[in-house]
């Protein structure tokens, strides 16, 4: 059995830490105005509500069906 060749492996790059602030950066590439910041967390409030919703009713429709889910034919 012929023995195993090493590979090299991939250098390991340094991760960016996510900044305490919120604010835009002076190096970043897309500065977003007031408006787009604002509209921004508007559609990231409506889709955690979706969310939300969601998992309630799948946890009402879990309630209302009750151990039934389980009896049913294979």
């Amino acid at each position: 059995m012929a023995p195993k060749r090493k590979t090299k492996k991939a250098p390991v790059r340094a991760r960016r830490t996510a900044r305490a602030s919120a604010a835009p950066r002076d190096d970043a590439g897309i500065v977003l105005t007031e408006e787009q910041q604002r509209a921004r967390r508007a559609r990231s409030i409506a889709i955690a509500l979706s969310l939300a919703a969601l998992a309630v009713l799948f946890y009402i429709v879990t309630l209302v069906k009750g151990p039934g889910v389980l009896d049913r034919p294979l």
